[in-house]
């Protein structure tokens, strides 16, 4: 029987739960599917000082007061923003799970953002910023998103930019939030010791002035490619590549998902054992797949010296190039493994299952079975495997270099070696 149940009230605002009988705390939250692909250009990270401000009082309480409420039962709240959605939850032993919500409805609902909470709050928001800027492996980042998808939203930094942010006024967060904050792309969920029934009636108390409706105009997503190297003081030079990926919902998306755990995903993978353990070329490498609603991102990132970049790139080439045609047997049922044991051993957490169901029913309208999804790892083989290499080989390839880049290969040659 499943422990999972999912209730669709009035105006759209799911509630799901995943009951857990052995604990006796509960992690809930309401994650909204809008985020910094939602944004207008010219209020470029207002979904995350909107996610900041959400804590900073609302009209019955203060922000000192929303704080010692969740603390004084022995809680915590937090929140954050990624570029499809934003996330409110808090973790509570199981009787305090009603103030939890009321706190959390409270701040979705009546957040007054007081211009000298604001006024605090984006000073607060620049130092991220700024120390975003001190942190070249961060960095990089934001540079390789707005590489692949120039001149959208998808490539725009999720904490937005210090000329946007330090003028950012009050009414762009109404804003935004009034646009899309809307029932249909919201979810309350929780896990752990709770009752499904109790949190349906505190949604339909606490949630059922939320708006049915939402702006659902969000700019496609417009993978191009390109490289950007910004030649700067460091010890190292930080590069991620990146090639084209797949959408949540598309067949391979759980193929690449185990090309990537073969090619970068731990210690017993290529990268990591080539690069790093034989030829000791770097610290840190590893590939990553960040998937979207409507397409996705495959990359490598890697930091090394100066002196070493020819031979990073060449290795990185050779491996990514092998891997669709030669993985053997041993590597491609150990990344299987690690997938199911990733997936697993999340499960004894309450967070990490409140989170995944929230996720499941924003992205697939659904919450997704254990089981179906183990299947669905199991069930990659080697055409699927195949498959991934020749699509991620199609694509344009982005580069973004950080640090000492004199050395680096032109971007033709960088194209020569991954494919």
């Amino acid at each position: 029987m499943s422990s999972v149940a999912v209730t669709t009230l009035a105006n759209g605002l799911r509630v799901a739960t995943d009951r857990m009988e052995h604990v006796e705390t509960v992690s809930l939250g309401i994650w909204v599917g809008a985020g910094t692909r939602d944004e207008k250009p010219e209020v470029n990270g207002v979904a995350h000082l909107l996610e900041h401000m959400a804590f900073k009082g609302t009209e019955s309480r203060s922000a000192r007061e929303i704080a010692e409420e969740i603390e004084a039962v022995g809680g915590h709240l937090n929140a954050y923003t990624s570029r499809e959605s934003t996330a409110y939850y808090a973790k509570v032993l199981a009787e305090h799970a009603p103030l939890a919500v009321d706190i959390l409805a409270d701040i979705l609902q009546h957040s007054t953002f007081d211009e000298q909470e604001l006024a605090r709050e984006r000073d607060v928001v620049l130092q991220e910023i700024g120390q975003a800027h001190d942190t070249p492996d961060d960095l990089v980042f934001d540079h390789f998103q707005e590489t692949a998808f120039p001149d959208q939203p998808m490539g725009r930094p999720v904490l937005g930019t210090v000329e946007i942010v330090e003028t950012m006024p009050r009414a762009a967060l109404v804003d935004h939030m009034s646009r899309t904050y809307g029932g249909e792309r919201m979810v309350l969920c929780a896990a752990g010791k709770i009752d499904h029934g109790a949190l349906v009636a505190l949604g339909e108390r606490l949630l059922a002035q939320v708006a049915p409706k939402s702006a659902t105009d969000a700019t496609a997503a417009r993978y191009t490619g390109g490289e950007f190297r910004h030649d700067r003081h460091l010890e190292q030079t930080h590069l991620v590549f990146g090639l084209p990926g797949y959408a949540n919902k598309e067949a391979d998306y759980f193929a690449i998902n185990l090309f990537s755990t073969m090619l970068g995903g731990g210690m017993s993978s290529r990268l990591f054992q080539e690069v790093r353990e034989k030829r000791g070329l770097v610290y840190s490498i590893y590939s990553f797949h960040s998937p979207y609603r409507d397409g996705g991102l495959f990359g490598i990132y890697a930091g090394t010296g100066p002196d070493r970049l020819d031979e990073l790139v060449a290795v990185i080439g050779e491996q990514v190039g092998d891997l669709g045609s030669n993985a053997s047997d041993g590597e491609i049922e150990r990344a299987r493994t690690q997938m199911k044991a990733s997936l697993l051993m999340a499960r004894e957490n309450t967070g990490a299952r409140a989170e995944a169901l929230a996720n499941q029913l924003l992205i697939y309208g659904r919450p997704i079975p254990v089981d179906e999804i183990v299947a669905k790892v199991e069930g990659v083989d080697r055409a699927a495997l195949a498959r991934v290499a020749d699509h991620i080989a199609s694509g344009p390839l982005t580069v973004a270099a950080l640090g000492p880049v004199k050395s680096l290969p032109d971007h033709e040659t960088i194209v020569e070696r991954l494919s």
